[in-house]
């Protein structure tokens, strides 16, 4: 086995073709064994073994310097530089993240998990370079996916001022997550079906040198490829054609469904993890929008490059038609575009995860808020129950989208809530609503009649005197148990569903000072900026105190929400103690 006895990139230079083959067989069998068990993304790592096998043997990592977009096609790369352990046996699969990580290697120089950054990343790389008088090459990775994101062009267009090493190695397989969408893989489907030989080519006009492979996952002509364009002076891209999920026969035939997978069996391709009939919300909220889009022909549901995420599968987006929108990886234009469609005179629903929707900040203020747009957001996966890589964490929207003027951002409890929320969203007219989908599906069993039109109303859900309990949206469930846990120590708390994230219910605030030692409030978000501050400098002046709980400003990784929890005093057990030991 040759894949066991790589200690760096410089044992993978000393071997001939035919062992370069065994050993990416070798490599397909790893990511088989480790992602059936541990899940992660699958077809992009599948497509890039040959392609990285070539990247190694031909630069001198870590010299040379490569930076992987999105960095979720690592995988091979980490087996290389002796890291292959974390593949092969199972005890050490945690050793290791889903993502470049210059932590675990110094192979790796940063820490990237969203989209289209690898370019302009590589820019400042070879920049660095340039200025201190050194001499190595830069290598860029990029799917082709990622080049519908902006800032992957906006690198583009940069590079060719560097007038120096840079090279772009763009992996096209003809699609991101699900299908590719945009004017450019108009372009990239002419340059596959000439060879490269195209006249219009958007590299070249760029003022990139250009070089094509038609067969990406040939290891002897990404070798010859590679070798060419080395130590060049000029800003150059390699455009590569591979085939995602290659080597796995389920995931070249169905690309969309394998770019992420859970844990599997292998054989079959079937899920290990039972999940039973439950539905969860991008199953419920696709119904819901297809429903509306029935009977609203300007109804337009857009996603950027995610449409799993709110359920529109590939037969549900082929229902939709020309309703559902999908912009490529390319948040910053979904959210601009949802502010012109509602500003024509279209109905504008933009679902979007917790971790991306960090990319938008400027245009949700701008675009949207000044002009009080009535776009709808959907936000996924906003919990410490969500995504848990340190690029990905969904716990940061509240400071981020609560603290814009005129945005009105709803936290729903109960699968009634989310429903009754989604119908005031899409229905009015007088501002932009952002709605925080829960992670867990709870019906309560009787329909949500409150009118969400009358902003910052809380609601008293049960009325009581020294506590009020004020607990936002999916962690409400905590604040029902501390009431039940006080009750037992004859304690009567006051326990309050806000709904309302960006405002408060000054009214209520002010009753609660007459029988109200005081207030706590939960929410299952970052601290500083967010839902519980606002209520903590209501009282500021007054004789209320408040705790407020949730979680401390820190970048996470990999971790346990129930330990996390624990370490900020999240469990209904400490927060009792905290109360009693305050009154």
């Amino acid at each position: 086995m040759y894949l066991e006895k790589i200690n760096g990139p410089a044992d993978v230079k000393k071997m001939d073709i035919d062992s370069l083959n065994e050993l990416a067989s070798e490599m397909r069998d790893a990511l088989l064994h480790r992602l059936s068990i541990h899940g992660g993304h699958f077809g992009p790592n599948f497509g890039m073994v040959e392609a990285t096998i070539a990247m190694h043997y031909v630069f001198n990592s870590p010299i040379d310097q490569f930076v992987f977009d999105v960095s979720h096609q690592t995988y091979c790369h980490k087996m290389l530089p002796a890291r292959q352990n974390s593949y092969l046996y199972k005890e050490n699969f945690d050793d290791i993240s889903g993502y470049s990580n210059p932590k675990e290697s110094d192979h790796d120089f940063f820490e990237i998990g969203h989209t289209s950054t690898s370019v302009s990343l590589a820019c400042g790389l070879a920049k660095a370079r340039d200025v201190k008088g050194k001499n190595y090459n830069v290598v860029a990775v990029i799917g082709d996916g990622s080049l519908s994101g902006g800032e992957a062009l906006e690198g583009l267009d940069f590079a060719s001022e560097l007038e120096s090493n840079i090279i772009i190695i763009v992996n096209d397989n003809d699609m991101s997550i699900a299908e590719n969408h945009g004017g450019l893989y108009q372009n990239l489907k002419l340059l596959r079906e000439t060879n490269g030989k195209a006249e219009c080519n958007l590299f070249k006009s760029m003022g990139l040198d250009y070089k094509f492979v038609a067969d990406g996952n040939n290891i002897e002509e990404m070798i010859s490829a590679l070798k060419e364009v080395k130590d060049t002076t000029k800003p150059t891209v390699v455009h590569i054609v591979t085939e995602k999920g290659k080597g796995y026969a389920l995931a070249e035939k169905n690309k969309e469904a394998w770019h992420w997978c859970m844990p599997f069996d292998p054989k079959t391709g079937k899920s290990t993890i039972d999940f039973g009939d439950a539905k969860d919300y991008g199953e419920i909220t696709c119904e819901m929008l297809l429903d509306k889009m029935k009977e609203d022909k300007t109804l337009l549901t857009i996603t950027s490059a995610t449409p799993a995420v709110m359920g529109f599968t590939k037969d549900k987006r082929d229902l939709a038609g020309k309703q559902f929108v999908d912009v490529g990886i390319a948040e910053e234009h979904a959210v601009a575009l949802a502010s012109g469609i509602a500003t024509g005179g279209g109905n504008a629903v933009y679902g979007v995860y917790s971790t991306f929707i960090q990319r938008t900040y400027d245009q949700i203020s701008q675009d949207v808020c000044i002009n009080n747009s009535p776009v709808t957001f959907l936000v996924f996966c906003a919990s410490i129950y969500g995504m848990n890589d340190v690029t990905h964490l969904g716990i940061y929207d509240i400071p981020m989208l609560s603290n814009i003027p005129n945005l009105v951002y709803l936290a729903p409890t109960t699968l009634e809530d989310y429903k009754a929320m989604v119908d005031y969203a899409t229905t009015q007219n007088e501002h932009p609503v952002a709605i925080r989908v829960p992670y867990d599906v709870f019906e309560a069993g009787k329909p949500q009649t409150k009118d969400f039109s009358k902003l910052n109303k809380y609601e008293v859900v049960s009325e009581g005197n020294d506590v009020a309990i004020i607990a936002l949206g999916s962690f409400f469930g905590i604040g029902e148990k501390v009431k039940e846990m006080l009750a037992d120590s004859n304690i009567n708390a006051t326990l309050i569903n806000p709904y309302f994230i960006t405002g408060t219910d000054d009214v209520l605030l002010e009753s609660l000072k007459d029988n109200h030692k005081l207030v706590i409030t939960i929410e299952d978000g970052v601290l500083d900026g967010g839902f519980g501050e606002k209520i903590s400098r209501f009282y500021g002046n007054t004789n209320v105190n408040t705790i407020n709980y949730g979680y401390k400003k820190e970048f996470l990784d990999r971790y346990n929400p129930e330990d996390i929890l624990r370490e900020n005093r999240i469990t209904p057990e400490q927060i009792v103690e905290d109360i009693k030991n305050s009154l």
